[in-house]
């Protein structure tokens, strides 16, 4: 569909309401006096036309905002706060400015993003739905995906790889190679009921590596998920060890995994003698923990910097830049042990 012919104008909702573009204009941008009625008229006459204001118009009469969104699951963890600093920096060398936003998943939100004119968007999010990427992509938004998921079904947005897949494919090999057999994962705990499936590439990579391996036929029985909080964690952990054997435990992320390591310690198991624990993130925790975890290091400075500089790409000269990748690097603590040296 041409959305320039569909496009709803001031000149609509005027007519719709039975009042002046210049009593539209008031009540958009709330910058004069209204009657309450009218007010109201216009008001039900933008949400039943589906009215949003030109982006171009109100970005500063043609001009860029220069403001980059920065969408994600979970604002609070410091995964994403380091990764917003580094991005922040990076985006302010360039001339620009960033906002960190969490996810809203509602229709309202993406209204909202296309309304307020941002001049590009990041997503780092497992739960925010492909129709609403196309939304964005289809208004005209240069959009970067930092890819933690399945994102085929999209065309017309930047990628970077930011080595969830490789890393998670290594963290289980090397658990392998130190004599491991009966590995658990630790999926994210979610209020909200957003948990992985096979469509989540650290998921994917542990289901799909521990059938190559020949550990499970139904890998996916190795997975805790489910849970809505940081205690439902522990309490699953806590079942599955007094009803099965484990010798290793994949945390999603640095925090989980030491959620579970605390728990199989109040057990009575030894890390790394009886169980090994590897996280993800490489995060502050993971080296206060006792014992140190073990973790997947992403690298925030390259990631952040690769995803300014492709969205500066689409914002001035309109083209799409081709995919980035950034392996993961393993970093050994003491919550692991020491893998064989191969034989020449």
């Amino acid at each position: 569909m041409d959305q320039k012919r569909t496009r709803v104008t001031r000149k609509d909702v005027a007519r719709e309401a039975g009042v002046s573009e210049t009593i539209v204009s008031y009540v958009i941008n709330n910058n004069r006096y209204v009657d309450k009625e009218k007010k109201k008229r216009v008001l039900e006459a933008v949400s039943r036309l589906g009215y949003r204001p030109n982006p171009i118009a109100r970005a500063l009469k043609g001009k860029r905002l220069n403001h980059i969104l920065f969408i994600t699951d979970q604002s609070i963890t410091e995964h994403f706060s380091l990764l917003l600093g580094e991005l922040e920096k990076k985006a302010y060398d360039l001339g620009y400015i960033i906002s960190l936003c969490g996810n809203r998943n509602t229709p309202q939100f993406v209204s909202d993003i296309i309304s307020r004119c941002y001049d590009g968007v990041i997503i780092s999010s497992i739960s925010f739905p492909e129709e609403y990427i196309r939304q964005l992509i289809g208004a005209g938004i240069p959009v970067v995906l930092l890819v933690n998921r399945d994102y085929h079904g999209i065309q017309g947005a930047a990628r970077i790889d930011s080595g969830l897949y490789e890393g998670t494919l290594q963290s289980i090999r090397y658990l392998y190679e130190t004599g491991c057999r009966n590995i658990i994962y630790i999926d994210r705990f979610s209020s909200n009921g957003h948990f992985s499936t096979k469509n989540d590439l650290r998921y994917r990579a542990f289901t799909e590596e521990l059938q190559r391996l020949g550990l499970s036929d139904t890998p996916q029985e190795n997975v805790i998920t489910g849970c809505r909080d940081q205690e439902e964690i522990a309490l699953q952990v806590e079942a599955w060890l007094n009803r099965r054997p484990v010798d290793a435990i994949l945390g999603r992320n640095d925090e989980l995994a030491c959620i579970a390591m605390q728990k199989a310690q109040s057990l009575g198991y030894r890390v790394p003698e009886d169980i090994q624990v590897i996280g993800f993130d490489n995060s502050t925790l993971s080296r206060l923990c006792t014992p140190t975890v073990t973790t997947m290091e992403i690298q925030r400075p390259a990631i952040a910097e690769a995803a300014v500089r492709m969205l500066q790409s689409m914002i001035e000269d309109r083209t799409l830049p081709p995919p980035a990748s950034f392996p993961t690097r393993l970093i050994l603590r003491e919550s692991t042990r020491q893998a064989p040296t191969p034989q020449p």
